[in-house]
C-alpha cells in the first residue's frame, strides 16, 4: 500500500460506536425512526462533533451467522464512506426478515438512502 492509499483509509474507530448498554438505552429512550421494508434506523442527536453508529441485528430476523455479519459488515461499510456527511447524532441500525433477501448492492443502496433521509431531516433541525 502505497504512502496515499494509507492515508485515505476510512476506519471504523472505537468513539464512533455505540458500545455501552447506557450508549442504547440514551437512543431507544426518544428515538426518531428512519427506514424501509428492510431496515429500521433509530436515530437521537447527541452532543458530540460526530455520529456513533450501533448495531443492532437480530437472530430473529436473520437466522444464520453469516447473514446477521453481512448485514453488519454494510452497515459499517457505508457508515465508515458516509460518517463525514452525517449530523452529529447516535443510530441504532437493526433489520428485518426482509434484508437477508436483498444483494450486496441493494442492501448498500437501502443503507445510503437512509444516511441522505437522516442527513436532511437533521439538517433542518439545526437551522
Amino acid at each position: 500500500m502505497s504512502e496515499t492509499q494509507k492515508k485515505q483509509v476510512q476506519t471504523f474507530e472505537r468513539n464512533l460506536r455505540l458500545l455501552s448498554a447506557e450508549d442504547y438505552q440514551f437512543v431507544f429512550a426518544s428515538a426518531q425512526r428512519f427506514g424501509n421494508h428492510s431496515f429500521t434506523i433509530l436515530v437521537r442527536e447527541n452532543s458530540l462533533n460526530y455520529a456513533r453508529l450501533g448495531l443492532a441485528i437480530s437472530k430473529k430476523n436473520s437466522k444464520k451467522a453469516v447473514d446477521r455479519n453481512r448485514i453488519k459488515r454494510k452497515f459499517r461499510e457505508s457508515f465508515r464512506m458516509n460518517k463525514n456527511k452525517l449530523p452529529n447524532v447516535d443510530i441504532i441500525a437493526m433489520s428485518r426478515q426482509s434484508a437477508n433477501l436483498l444483494d450486496n448492492k441493494e442492501m448498500q443502496t437501502q443503507i445510503e438512502l437512509q444516511w441522505h433521509f437522516i442527513q436532511k431531516k437533521f439538517t433542518k433541525l439545526n437551522n
